[in-house]
C-alpha cells in the first residue's frame, strides 16, 4: 500500500538518573561519595533512504519512542546511554507540526539527515557534588526529560520527469515500457491507485527518474475522482510528459483531454505550467488516431518539437520520446545523473 501522509508522536529518550553511593571498603575509613551519572536517552532522527517508497512503515505506529539512558551505579559506574533511533524516509519528505502545519523539515537529497527529538541528559551521581567544604554529598539529580513531538509526515515525489494524464490513457503501460518496474495495467479507469516511481536507465549510464501519477479527471482540484492526494506529486517533478489518449475509442476529444488536464494543473497551482513539458499521444496505432493527431497538431499551440505519436502498448515511437526526456531533464532537471 502506497501511504503519502501520516501522524506520529515522537519520544526521545529520558536521561537517566544519577545515584547516591558510598565506598566502603576495609582499611579505608573515608572512602567518600561514588554514585554514577546516569546515560543520556536517545535522540530521535529522521534519514532519508532510497529503498523506503513510502511511508508505509508508519501507517500503524502512532507513538514512536527512543531508549531511556540507565541509571547510573556505584562505584562510579555511567549509566549506559539510550540508542539513538533512526527512522527511514523517502526523499521528498515534508516534516510538519501537527498542530500548526509549521514545515519543519524538508528531505529533498539522498543520505540527508536530521534530529528531531534530542534525548534527555543524564543525572549526575552525589560524586559531582563533592567539594571541599562537603565532603559527604547526600544528593544527586533525576535525568531530564527527552523531547516530544506531535508531528504530520507528508511525502511528495520527487522526480526528474512526471506522466500526467486521464484515466486509461496509457501512462502505466508506458511506464512499464520505458522503465524495469512492474505496473498494474488494465483496461479500465483508476487502474492505477497510487503513484509509482522508477528510473530510465539510459545507454550512457545516465538515468532518469520518472513518476507515474494517478489519472486525473475534470474538477480534480476540487477533490473529485483521486483528487489533490495526488496532483501534489505532481508538484516536485522537474519536467512533466502530458499523455493523451489519441484514438478517440471513449468518446472525448483528445485536444479537449489536454486542455483539461491544463485547467487542472492551473487551478491547483498555476506554476505548475511553468515546468517544462512534452506531449505524447498514445494509441497511434489505433484505427482513426493517426487522423486525430493530425487534427490535434493543428490545434496545438506550442512548440512541434514537444509533441510525440506513441503507442506504448506495441513500444512504438519511444526511443525520440525518451530522447527529449533526457534532453529536457539534462537542460532543466536537478536530479538528473
Amino acid at each position: 500500500m502506497f501511504i503519502d501522509s501520516v501522524k506520529v508522536t515522537l519520544r526521545a529518550g529520558d536521561g537517566g538518573n544519577g545515584v547516591v553511593a558510598w565506598r566502603r571498603e576495609k582499611y579505608i575509613p573515608k572512602g567518600g561519595p561514588v554514585g554514577g551519572n546516569g546515560g543520556k536517552g536517545g535522540s530521535i532522527i529522521f534519514q532519508t533512504d532510497v529503498h523506503t517508497p513510502s511511508l508505509e512503515s508508519y501507517r500503524n505506529r502512532r507513538i514512536i519512542a527512543a531508549e531511556n539512558g540507565h541509571c547510573g551505579g556505584g562505584n562510579l559506574r555511567q549509566g549506559r546511554n539510550g540508542k539513538d533511533l533512526i527512522l527511514p524516509v523517502p526523499c521528498g519528505t515534508l516534516v510538519k507540526d501537527a498542530q500548526t502545519q509549521e514545515v519543519l523539515f524538508d528531505f529533498t537529497e539522498e543520505n540527508q539527515s536530521w534530529q528531531i527529538c534530542k534525548g534527555g541528559k543524564g543525572g549526575k551521581g552525589n560524586h559531582c557534588f563533592k567539594s571541599p567544604t562537603n565532603q559527604a554529598p547526600n544528593i544527586c539529580t533525576p535525568g531530564t526529560p527527552g523531547e516530544h513531538r506531535e508531528i504530520e509526515l507528508e511525502l511528495k515525489l520527487i522526480a526528474d520527469v512526471g506522466l500526467v494524464g486521464m484515466p486509461n490513457a496509457g501512462k502505466s503501460t508506458l511506464m512499464s515500457q520505458i522503465t524495469h518496474v512492474r505496473v498494474k495495467i488494465g483496461a479500465y479507469p483508476f487502474t492505477t491507485l497510487f503513484p509509482n516511481l522508477s528510473y530510465i536507465q539510459l545507454p550512457d549510464k545516465s538515468r532518469v527518474l520518472v513518476a507515474d501519477i494517478p489519472g486525473i479527471i475534470e474538477n480534480a482540484h476540487q477533490n473529485k475522482g483521486l483528487g489533490f492526494a495526488f496532483l501534489k506529486h505532481i508538484e516536485r517533478s522537474y519536467a512533466l510528459v502530458f499523455v493523451i489518449d489519441i484514438s478517440g475509442i471513449e468518446g472525448r476529444d483528445p485536444f479537449d483531454d489536454f486542455t483539461v488536464l491544463q485547467n487542472e494543473l492551473r487551478a491547483y497551482r498555476p506554476d505548475l505550467l511553468e515546468k517544462p513539458f512534452l506531449v505524447a499521444l498514445n494509441k497511434i496505432d489505433t484505427e482513426g488516431a493517426q487522423k486525430q493527431a493530425e487534427e490535434f497538431a493543428k490545434k496545438y499551440p506550442y512548440a512541434k518539437e514537444t509533441l510525440f505519436t506513441i503507442s506504448a502498448a506495441n513500444n512504438e515511437g519511444l526511443p525520440p520520446l525518451i530522447e527529449a526526456m533526457r534532453g529536457i531533464v539534462q537542460v532543466h532537471g536537478k536530479r538528473f545523473k
